[in-house]
């Protein structure tokens, strides 16, 4: 299988065919907008036209799982058309992204080796089992820099640990550590930092031995009320979301993310 148009994402089928998807821009902590976003959206289509691939992991390189969106390069877009064209084409992108990743038919372990906020933190929560480091962080935050949290945190989110602790996650932009994700049923394993791969590996192993069909069944049958829910949910969140990009709140939050100060919002 033809990997190597991949720049941002670092792909490693081993001989037991646990196939490893490493998100490669550790000097953006792995931010998956931007230029990451669209390898993204096509890495489960080449995954699943791969034969040797029985179960894959994604993770991060380096100390961070995924930032989430580019907020640098969410600055330099703040008042230009290449704001409005982001607008957009932004939400079918996004579908495209979390519809692909639904339909990847080998089951999917996410290894939160460290933080992952905003989109970085939905990226783990679509996957179909989660290994999370103690130390890491993990959060929707969307609303710190003014968005709606509208690219598949209102999809996941109430369906993991439900409508009432989701309002309050995901309304108030909350950042847990791994062991209290897990303690509320956001993640599914809570690790050591150095044994999150390890238990990971440990998973898709154990998948990768069992019969192949049977589990890709499963995990198509509890992912159709994902997909229900995606389908009902997305394209009035993504709307919303690309509403407040052309917020005053979000200029202000991103102009300060630059100036490294805390925002002054004004509520518009």
């Amino acid at each position: 299988m033809y990997y190597s148009k991949y720049q941002y994402l670092k792909i490693d089928v081993d001989a037991e065919g646990i196939c490893t998807v490493t998100m490669n821009r550790p000097e953006a902590m792995n931010a998956a907008g931007g230029p990451m976003h669209p390898e993204l959206e096509r890495i489960w289509l080449d995954i699943n036209e791969d034969p040797s691939v029985k179960a894959v992991i994604l993770t991060g390189a380096g100390r961070a799982f995924s930032a989430g969106g580019d907020l640098k390069g969410m600055a330099q877009r703040v008042g230009t058309p290449e704001n409005i064209k982001h607008g957009l084409e932004a939400p079918a992108r996004t579908r495209r992204l979390w519809q692909n990743m639904l339909e990847l038919q080998p089951p999917l372990i996410a290894a939160i080796n460290g933080d992952a906020m905003g989109l970085g933190c939905t990226l783990a929560l679509f996957c179909d089992i989660t290994v999370i480091s103690k130390t890491a962080r993990i959060g929707d935050t969307h609303v710190k820099v003014g968005l709606v949290a509208g690219d598949g945190g209102a999809v996941i989110v109430p369906l993991l640990v439900g409508v009432a602790k989701a309002r309050d996650l995901l309304m108030r932009g909350r950042v847990l550590n791994g062991q209290e994700a897990h303690d509320i049923g956001l993640v599914s394993h809570v690790r050591e930092a150095e044994q999150v791969m390890e238990e990971a590996r440990a998973i898709a192993l154990e998948l990768s031995l069992l019969p192949k069909y049977a589990v890709a069944w499963t995990k198509l049958s509890v992912n159709k009320a994902v997909k229900e829910r995606l389908n009902m949910v997305i394209d009035a969140s993504m709307a919303f979301e690309m509403l407040t990009m052309n917020s005053g709140d979000h200029a202000e939050a991103v102009k300060a993310f630059v100036e490294k100060r805390k925002p002054s919002f004004k509520g518009d």
